[in-house]
């Protein structure tokens, strides 16, 4: 491959070249249409050349976060999980930890919220830690919840201004709430995320899947690998998506360590210790 003014001169084995050209071009289709183009755009490109010739277009923008930067998906795991989301009304995605599971469904919320799709956001987590109970934490009820509820909140915020998120959270615009506050609710007109759900039991998860109500969508994310329930407790998260795998309106989608996002070290921290737990089966 070589620059020549404003050519681009491929040279190679047939095969290689086309999809050197499949993946160049999706580049400068969506570079065309505006998109900045990053290096998981091109790591994404090859990818996709590799195994898919012309199949895929790179993902379009979601969105842009308060400080102009754009958000969409950067791996093809996540691309599916994005329009799963798009197509669904329940989303289960599982996967390990660093492959955006949790940023893209708050993205995926927000989006739904700004083009007033839904009227509100609720947000929610199992509140349960290692070795930490909450009435162990100084504080009133917020002040109690709030550590395990904080991923949530850092999604939001890196999305949103910090006076947006506390406006809405005042006006009740966007919830955040353990998973125990949502017995005995009707969630409608609402998209609803359920994070870190690999620590809610299988009665847990049926009561809150069973919250959905008329004009809502509900995404639940988890990883099976990190279960921080008492021990002889059991998650209920791989039964759900057995049991709701095959049932129209429903996607469940398994992302793996090729989408983790974070440090390239996560990854292979992740590879290291694969099949070892006993919920990752």
């Amino acid at each position: 491959m070589r620059a020549d003014g404003n050519r681009l001169l491929l040279a190679g084995e047939n095969d290689n070249v086309d999809r050197a050209e499949h993946a160049v071009r999706r580049m400068l289709d969506a570079a065309v249409s505006g998109a900045q183009i990053t290096p998981d755009d091109v790591a994404l490109a090859i990818e996709d050349a590799r195994q898919a010739p012309g199949g895929h277009p790179l993902p379009g923008t979601l969105m842009r976060n308060h400080r102009g930067r754009e958000v969409r998906p950067k791996t093809r795991g996540q691309r599916e999980f994005v329009h799963s989301i798009e197509r669904n009304t329940l989303t289960v995605g599982i996967g390990p930890a660093g492959t955006g599971k949790t940023f893209l469904a708050v993205v995926m919320a927000v989006r739904a919220l700004k083009n007033r799709e839904v009227s509100r956001l609720i947000l929610s987590r199992p509140a349960v830690e290692a070795g930490e109970k909450l009435g162990f934490l100084p504080g009133d009820l917020r002040e109690k919840v709030d550590p395990y509820l904080r991923p949530l909140y850092d999604a939001l915020e890196d999305l949103l201004d910090v006076a947006v998120v506390e406006k809405y959270l005042e006006r009740g615009t966007i919830e955040v709430a353990p998973l125990a506050y949502m017995r005995g609710r009707t969630l409608n007109d609402a998209f609803v995320i359920l994070d870190e759900a690999q620590n809610a039991s299988a009665d847990q998860l049926k009561m809150f899947l069973t919250r959905l109500g008329e004009g809502s969508k509900m995404v639940v994310n988890g990883d099976v690998t990190q279960v921080d329930l008492p021990s002889g407790a059991r998650s209920g998260l791989r039964d759900a998506a057995r049991r709701l795998q095959d049932v129209p309106g429903i996607g469940v989608v398994e992302l793996t360590e090729t989408d983790v996002v974070r440090h390239p070290l996560v990854a292979k921290i992740i590879r290291a210790y694969e099949g070892d737990h006993p919920f990752s089966q």
